[in-house]
């Protein structure tokens, strides 16, 4: 049986995949789970009820998952704090900002209308780790708590959510924005209430696109995943620098003022660049996962800065961000950690200390993303194999070195198996275009041929 959470929470089809059924079992499953330990069992004993944040973004599915969740939290005696639209960093702070014991965030993220997902954050608004995901899945079968009196739990609105993330944010910049044009796209989604007001509180001139959720038209040809509008927007209305969210504004790309897409990548060199030149990047240290264009790394390197790699998935960032006592990682994909502000990737944050940067330096965005010299990157997804045998097959590894070989200093290959599907994701850098997608495509042949299922 395939496994419940994903890498990021519980995700599927709305109404089938997440149902109701499901949100209020896994809620009532999380409060057994969650609910157990030293400051939960004080809090007990205190005579006090546990208390449990619930967030959402805005596609329409969200109305009745979030009350699921609120149902089954509340019917096994947690307290439930409802903080409406909000992004899902936002419901993080806000976790840890209350001392809250856990909290849910129901969205689903990039992903079309149509999906949708739970998320789980435990104290101090932190991702679960597997092994405490994989203790709820099995409490679903499991006794669940049913008080009965005054032992159920209450279900409130909480009213100055927006207002709490809003300072919190604003008190993190080294540097107004006054004199900044900001184009944001709030992707429809989580972002469309938040991001507009802080970036004008903070001083820059803005101008909002994809900002009018209507449940339906989330990430609907906007946001982080579409970025074109963006930076047609840029350009006809002369702004420095475009900020793109994706729906629950996790993430965060940019476009400069010539409305070139700004990656993951090159928005951490530029934080780190900063951050090392202010004295706050600790250790001298960026975490990044495998999946970060080589160019990134040479361009730390150039500039005395570490870089550490780790798995895909922002949460296996923030381990080792953690393990290690260090600021800053993230993904290409535009989740951006910043440890000293944030427990996860936050897309309004990212924005907002990627425009301070401009606004600190002088420079323009282009400058400032120069630092780093992309390398032509290449993903095959070989679909219909055999993903358990990938690391054992001799004839891939040898074929893989192979390629490293050909490539040497100026490339790389990375061979993933995806974590749900029958698939195999064949990853290639290299100094130009035309050979990254042959060597790509050769691996890709190879193992299609040699992982095939019978």
């Amino acid at each position: 049986m395939p496994r419940l959470f994903g890498t990021d929470g519980v995700r599927g089809l709305a109404n089938r995949d997440v149902s109701v059924e499901l949100a209020l079992s896994l809620a009532q499953a999380t409060a057994v789970v969650l609910g157990k330990g030293r400051t939960a069992e004080a809090r007990r004993a205190q005579g006090r009820r546990l208390v449990a944040v619930v967030a959402r973004d805005p596609r329409v599915s969200g109305e009745f998952l979030t009350a699921a969740v609120a149902a089954g939290l509340a019917s096994s005696g947690v307290d439930v704090l409802d903080a409406g639209v909000i992004p899902t960093p936002a419901a993080a702070f806000l976790i840890a900002d209350i001392d809250a014991d856990f909290g849910v965030m129901i969205s689903a993220s990039h992903n079309p209308a149509p999906d949708n997902g739970i998320k789980i954050f435990a104290r101090g608004g932190v991702k679960l780790p597997d092994e405490v995901e994989d203790r709820i899945e099995a409490a679903l079968e499991q006794p669940k708590l049913a008080p009965t009196g005054a032992g159920v739990g209450r279900v409130r609105r909480f009213a100055d959510a927006e207002d709490r993330y809003v300072l919190h944010l604003l008190s993190t910049l080294p540097a107004r924005l006054d004199g900044l044009h900001v184009v944001i796209d709030c992707a429809h989604g989580a972002a469309a209430g938040v991001s507009p007001e802080v970036f004008t509180d903070a001083g820059a001139r803005v101008t909002v696109i994809g900002n009018d959720p209507d449940g339906l038209n989330i990430n609907d040809g906007v946001g982080s995943t579409h970025l074109e509008p963006l930076a047609a927007a840029v350009v006809e209305h002369g702004a420095d620098l475009g900020i793109a969210h994706d729906g629950d504004a996790d993430r965060c790309l940019a476009v400069d003022a010539q409305g070139n897409v700004i990656s993951g990548d090159q928005i951490m060199a530029i934080l780190a660049l900063g951050m090392a030149e202010r004295g706050v990047l600790r250790d001298r240290t960026l975490v990044t996962t495998v999946m970060s264009n080589i160019g990134l790394r040479m361009a730390m390197r150039q500039n005395g800065i570490d870089v550490l790699q780790t798995k895909v998935g922002d949460r296996y960032v923030l381990e080792e961000l953690t393990a290690r006592n260090l600021s800053l990682g993230g993904e290409q994909s535009g989740h951006v950690i910043m440890t000293d502000f944030a427990t996860t990737g936050d897309g309004l944050l990212t924005g907002l200390h990627l425009a301070a940067e401009l606004a600190r330096t002088g420079k323009t965005l282009a400058e400032l993303a120069s630092v780093v010299t992309m390398y032509p990157q290449v993903l095959v997804n070989v679909k219909g194999v055999d993903r358990e045998r990938l690391s054992a097959d001799e004839t891939i590894a040898s074929a893989v070195a192979g390629a490293e070989q050909r490539l040497g200093d100026s490339g790389r290959v990375l061979l993933r198996p995806s974590g749900t599907e029958p698939m195999v994701r064949v990853m290639v850098e290299a100094a130009d275009q035309d050979t990254a997608e042959k060597v790509a495509g050769e691996l890709a042949d190879i193992v299609r041929e040699r992982l095939a299922v019978a």
